[in-house]
């Protein structure tokens, strides 16, 4: 949903640097692989271990890249097929490490099963959003948008974390359980533009 709304706005920021790093030879495929490597190992590295601030940082940091490997593309002239399936398939990599961590410190650390749970149904409901995306579109149907996409998820995701580092009381269990309910809801809202795509196709 913030896709459609901040596209624009954040494109204007985004596109100078895309620019600037496609002049010094840096590949849009080689942000991806750069952001996805630090999201991960900041992720599996700080949060089991309860740094949850420092790992707020440090992801939020890495997130970004995902916004510039599209500009540097733009800046291109166009991205690749290849290039389009590596992001996809990065974004699950990075997605399943944030909220796997999250899950593990929730359950190995903290000793939170109800959080831990919430987090384990995010990350599930995470995949299948984007796979019921790309199977509609293989078999060229739509199903875009929802309640939560990427970028909502990331962002419940590293305010929860990131309040939780600062000792804010049940933020990541309330950010968790949110996204959670978001996250399903957000299935059922694709399953349903499938099938509104399939009875349009089908006259």
């Amino acid at each position: 949903m913030l896709n459609i709304f901040a596209r624009a706005s954040v494109s204007r920021v985004t596109d100078p640097v895309g620019t600037w790093l496609l002049r010094r030879g840096v590949t849009p495929n080689a942000v991806t692989i750069i952001g996805t490597a630090g999201t991960v190992l900041g992720a599996l590295w700080f949060l089991p271990r309860g740094e949850l601030f420092a790992g707020t940082l440090v992801i939020t940091f890495f997130v970004l890249f995902d916004l510039l490997d599209g500009a540097v593309a733009r800046a291109s002239g166009a991205g690749t097929r290849f290039g389009a399936v590596l992001d996809a398939s990065c974004d699950r990599i990075a997605d399943g490490a944030l909220l796997g961590a999250i899950a593990w410190w929730c359950l190995a650390v903290a000793g939170d099963r109800p959080a831990g749970a919430a987090a384990l149904i995010a990350l599930v409901g995470a995949q299948v959003i984007s796979y019921v995306k790309a199977r509609a579109e293989a078999t060229g149907l739509t199903a875009d948008g929802g309640l939560v996409e990427r970028a909502e998820r990331m962002i419940l995701a590293l305010v929860g974390t990131g309040l939780a580092g600062l000792g804010v009381p049940y933020a990541l269990d309330i950010a968790l359980w949110v996204l959670a309910l978001l996250a399903v809801i957000t299935v059922g809202q694709r399953i349903v533009a499938v099938h509104r795509s399939a009875k349009e196709q089908t006259g």
